[in-house]
């Protein structure tokens, strides 16, 4: 009952910038509690819903977005591209699992990233690290690298303008399953891949056709025509996540609007900490990354703290162990959990224990290591009797050359640099996320035929 939004003040705060104009940091916080949330508290209720039958096998969650998004990269055609490739991969694990598919963008607010050290250097300079466009630039230059509070203004701004455009293609026509066909990239369409994928397209058109005869069609049926597609990123920078929380009128229940899901990375899940106290108390949707140092008493008593009540739907563990350590570690941090009883659904993050730097300094990761995780995490559930409830991911719906492998892209370590563009991490192409959808589609129609 002592919980208000600024309470994770008196807690210890990782990962967070050290602004030296104070006076300025409050007059941006002032401003933007007087702002519009950017998305509603009734929203989130809908979300938790769907997660709640995702939780209980019923569904399936597909998360995945910009690594960090990027000032620079924001524009209607990436926004579009994106959309256009998470109706791809819902739509193949749609066909083949005959489980709806709650869909959740990394989009409209994953503007800040946590970072391994607070410095960088690079020839005998050392300077602030980059964490993500809501705090400082990306420019090597001390002006650059200053935290400036004035980037949130921006963020917001730029996050209020991509839900727009998301809300019009997830109701004005780009989402009517009638147009399945002109979900396929162009960079996508001449390969084996694409080609896979118009034959799933032409089932899909074939049975609208018998559907449209007996009378059901876009026009008297809303679900063939729209869609939703929920907001998420990782609430680290908490001055921001504050002043964006609100009380709702109806409920009377705090609301972190931002976004509609929010989730606790895995450096900053600390038990006594800052982000857990911030999350304990906002009634959002949430997830927790799950790494390879968590312990199983550590893990119940954060599901504890976040989700007293074990209420299903509130609480998404994001595991990321990497495809050398998963077998290992997670299966008893599984079994405590299902031992106790607590209502989780489980997700896997293929991609951050799977770095790696080549030779050259570029940050990449394999293919065939996310698949391997991918295939390991629905195995480790199947063992147990669990559901294997969804997969986040760091993904694109640019032709990029980040991440190397995979059977429908030659990326290779030496052409990595061709179109390597992301701001921080990289991500999988929307070539390869259509690929891995494609795989875990196959273990999804198995799981559906037992």
């Amino acid at each position: 009952m002592s919980w208000r939004p600024d309470s994770w003040r008196k807690f210890h705060a990782k990962q967070q910038p050290e602004y030296k104009d104070l006076e300025k940091l409050a007059a941006v916080e002032k401003e933007l509690k007087r702002y519009p949330p950017l998305i509603f508290a009734g929203e989130a209720r809908n979300l938790k819903e769907k997660l709640a039958s995702v939780s209980e096998g019923k569904a399936f969650l597909l998360q995945g977005g910009d690594c960090a998004e990027s000032f620079a990269a924001f524009n209607a055609d990436n926004i579009r591209d994106l959309f256009k490739a998470i109706l791809q991969m819902a739509v193949v694990l749609t066909f083949s699992s005959g489980r709806p598919v709650v869909k959740v963008g990394r989009v409209a607010g994953q503007f800040a990233k946590p970072r391994s050290s607070d410095y960088e250097e690079i020839n005998g300079v050392k300077l602030p690290s980059y964490r993500g466009d809501i705090i400082n630039d990306i420019a090597f230059t001390p002006e650059a690298r200053e935290p400036d509070p004035e980037r949130m203004i921006k963020a917001y701004n730029i996050s209020a303008a991509t839900l727009n455009l998301l809300r019009a293609f997830a109701r004005g026509g780009l989402a009517d399953l009638h147009r399945v066909h002109s979900w396929n990239l162009d960079f996508v369409k001449d390969k084996a891949l694409g080609a896979k994928y118009e034959e799933l397209a032409d089932k899909i058109s074939e049975a609208l056709r018998f559907m449209e005869a007996i009378g059901i069609n876009s026009r008297n049926t809303p679900q063939l025509r729209e869609t939703v597609l929920y907001t998420s990123h990782e609430a680290l920078l908490l001055n921001y996540e504050e002043a964006l929380t609100r009380r709702d009128s109806i409920t009377g229940d705090w609301y972190d609007c931002s976004a509609h899901f929010l989730w606790i990375g895995d450096r900053t899940r600390e038990l006594d900490g800052a982000h857990v106290e911030f999350f304990s108390g906002i009634k959002n949707p949430i997830g927790v990354k799950v790494g390879p140092s968590m312990k199983e008493d550590e893990l119940i008593a954060l599901i504890d703290k976040l989700n007293p009540e074990n209420e299903a739907g509130r609480l998404t563990l994001i595991v990321r162990m990497g495809a050398d350590k998963i077998s290992d570690i997670f299966p008893p941090l599984l079994r405590r959990v299902k031992a106790e009883g607590k209502k989780v659904l489980w997700s896997i993050d293929p991609m951050h224990g799977n770095t790696y730097k080549t030779q050259g300094g570029l940050k990449t990761r394999d293919f065939e290591k996310i698949l391997s995780e991918v295939k390991q995490f629905f195995q480790i559930h199947k063992s147990e009797g669990t559901y294997a409830g969804g997969i986040h991911l760091e993904m694109t719906g640019q032709d990029v050359t980040e991440c190397t492998g995979s059977v429908s892209s030659s990326i290779t370590p030496e052409s990595l640099s061709h179109r390597y563009h992301t701001q921080c991490d990289p991500r999988l192409n929307a070539d390869q996320a259509l690929e891995l959808s494609f795989m875990a589609a196959e273990t999804l129609k198995e799981i559906r035929k037992q």
